[in-house]
């Protein structure tokens, strides 16, 4: 894990290696791994995420999302899940409109990123 600055917003940027993310512990752990750094964001690449994290009808992004909002942190998914998208409606929505609100954030790459929180 690394702490990078982006626009000026303190970045935890989680590597792509490691077990995959998307329990509520998952998310535990990785707020666990913040502590005390001045973190706003992490970024977590979207190759990192549990193979059904992206299936809404889990219940597993709600709940790490969830959990992360908790705590106060914004996060962001980065990577191309493209065919996840087009393969669920209800996902394509969620990420339409968590982009639109901002807490969460799915984006292609560290550019877009930048843009974003820029």
């Amino acid at each position: 894990m690394s702490v990078i600055d982006v626009s000026g917003v303190r970045v935890l940027d989680l590597p792509l290696e490691g077990p995959p993310l998307g329990t509520e512990q998952d998310a535990l752990d990785v707020i666990g791994g913040t502590f005390g750094q001045e973190i706003d964001v992490v970024a977590i690449p979207a190759g990192r995420l549990h193979p059904d994290f992206l299936l809404l009808r889990t219940g597993m992004a709600g709940a790490f999302l969830q959990k992360m909002q908790n705590y106060r942190y914004r996060t962001a998914i980065v990577g191309d899940i493209a065919a996840a998208i087009a393969a669920s409606d209800a996902l394509r929505d969620f990420v339409r409109e968590s982009n639109r609100v901002g807490q969460v954030l799915f984006v292609r790459d560290a550019a877009e990123l930048a843009l974003r929180l820029g």
